[in-house]
Order: C-alpha cells, then structure tokens, then sequence
C-alpha cells in the first residue's frame, strides 16, 4: 500500500492518500509562517493503522522544513509531538504550556 502526503495549499490542510485514496487530513491556517492546526481527520476506514500519526509527523515536518511554527490546538497533534519530540521545538517556547508540551 502506497501512502502519499501532501500539502494542498488551496484546501488549508494536508491530505494522506492511501493507493490513491483519500485517507485523512489535517487542516491549517498559515499567517506569517505560523501554522495553526486545528482539526485532523481519519476517515473510519482507515482508523486504528496510524495513518493519523503518519500524517501529522509528516505534515510537522514540511512546516519545519520551511521554517514554520506551529500552534497544535487539535488535541491529536501533541499526542504525536510527544512521541516525536524532536518536533516540539515547532512549538514557541512560550506556548508550550498551552498544549501540555
């Protein structure tokens, strides 16, 4: 099975494709290269694989790539950071707190 992760700017959100499938997203709202994700979806199909945690690391990871913050209101995305946390320094040190990190 082939997972492709990608950025789809028009739609605010990154998308997982499963053999092509749509799988599960996480949305965004960028403002001066601060990302702030509020929401990821897995369809129920695809639950219970880690497509969700896939997603969001790759996802923490584009936005690291380019230099990015990130502001995890979704309560999934610390859950992930927490496992990965090489990726909390996405986080401003001065908003951490708020999301348990």
């Amino acid at each position: 099975m082939t997972h492709d992760i990608q950025d789809v700017p028009e739609a605010s959100r990154f998308e997982i494709r499963l053999d092509g499938e749509l799988a599960g997203w996480v949305d965004y709202r960028e403002h001066d290269g601060e990302y702030a994700l509020p929401h990821t979806r897995v369809l129920p199909q695809f639950g219970g694989r880690g497509v969700g945690s896939e997603l969001v690391v790759a996802a923490l990871r584009s936005i690291g790539e380019r230099g990015g913050t990130v502001l995890p209101y979704c309560p999934f995305v610390p859950k992930v950071m927490r496992d990965h946390p090489e990726l909390i320094d996405l986080v401003p040190a001065d908003r951490r707190g708020e999301f348990g990190l």
